[in-house]
């Protein structure tokens, strides 16, 4: 069966690779490299528009010698797909969870660890430490992925159901849409749901037909996808405070030269920050105007909650790295 999974995963990032030859443009004339990013959202995102200035701001800081184009709302495929295709050597990158990029550095599940970071500041900071970094090297020389930044704040995930919830117990049994992770997988599960890895653009759908039973989801992403049109209640659980990456593929990256190198990282932390105030500014609107279609919007006792999550960090090993967080913020 693995080998099966393997060869039909190989089979669609060939065929993303080939979608993405149809999408390819000419690269503009002085061009020394074009990076095609993409992102399962949509342009008004946070996420969407911090790509978009970074993008204009690449261009103007290397004297167009490095040319970003962006690309929303999945046109180049879901995110597992958008790395697949850059670890394949496509010139692809995308914005990502960091969780995913755990299979091939265990360590950096962390940073989507439940109720880890209270704020963004304690993520960006963490995101820019020798320990963080340094798994960041892992990454590049294992999978052929070069993180340029992991300060890209996408708001805290909340519960999306059609009944009230109060605690863990009135999650127990529904199926409930998550990352295909494991610290996903298994904080839905301490949280009571059954954990049902989806491919973010399939969600509204399955929600409306049934497939679904809950989803998960941060504020700005459940107002841009409307799941507010198939979902009764939002419960402000916050249990997972979504931290991501830009991520490229060595190939590309290696293009570039030292010095454009230097002045695309530093943009895209640059980017990151700016993109998380957007997060953290839209974020209590979208809820806002989440509550004014009819859904509620409820806070919640979030102390069952954090412990019904407790051994997640025993289960998957994460309790060094947890510590590492702890001592890098000086706690």
């Amino acid at each position: 069966m693995t080998g099966s999974l393997a060869g039909l995963r190989r089979a669609a990032a060939a065929a993303s690779l080939a979608a993405l030859a149809g999408l390819a443009l000419a690269a503009p004339a002085g061009a020394e490299t074009v990076l095609r990013l993409g992102t399962v959202l949509s342009p008004n995102d946070p996420m969407g528009q911090g790509l978009e200035q970074f993008a204009r701001e690449v261009e103007a800081a290397t004297g167009g010698e490095v040319v970003v184009e962006v690309f929303h709302n999945s046109q180049l495929g879901d995110t597992t797909e958008m790395l697949d295709q850059a670890r394949a050597g496509a010139n692809v990158g995308t914005v990502t969870d960091v969780a995913r990029l755990s299979a091939f550095v265990p360590s950096l599940a962390i940073m989507s660890a439940p109720f880890l970071f209270d704020t963004y500041e304690d993520a960006d900071k963490f995101a820019l430490s020798p320990e963080y970094l340094g798994w960041g090297e892992e990454l590049a020389e294992t999978a052929g992925l070069v993180m340029l930044a992991s300060n890209w704040y996408q708001g805290p995930r909340h519960a999306l159901t059609q009944g009230p919830v109060t605690g863990p117990a009135d999650l127990k049994g529904l199926r409930m849409r998550t990352i295909g992770a494991p610290i996903w997988i298994e904080t839905i599960r301490a949280m009571g749901a059954e954990p049902t890895p989806m491919a973010w653009g399939e969600v509204y759908s399955a929600l409306q037909l049934g497939a679904l039973d809950a989803a998960e989801a941060q504020p700005t992403a459940i107002w841009g996808a409307k799941l507010y049109e198939v979902v009764k209640t939002v419960t402000k659980t916050g249990h997972i405070q979504l931290v991501t990456a830009l991520v490229i593929g060595a190939e590309t990256w290696d293009e570039i030269s030292p010095e454009n190198q230097a002045i695309v990282r530093d943009l895209a932390v640059q980017g990151g920050r700016y993109a998380s105030g957007l997060t953290i500014e839209l974020g209590e609107k979208a809820l806002a105007d989440v509550a004014a279609t009819g859904v509620t919007v409820a806070e919640v006792d979030l102390a069952p909650f954090k412990e019904a999550v407790s051994g997640v960090y025993a289960t998957l090993d994460l309790e060094e790295e947890a510590a590492i967080v702890k001592r890098v913020l000086g706690e």
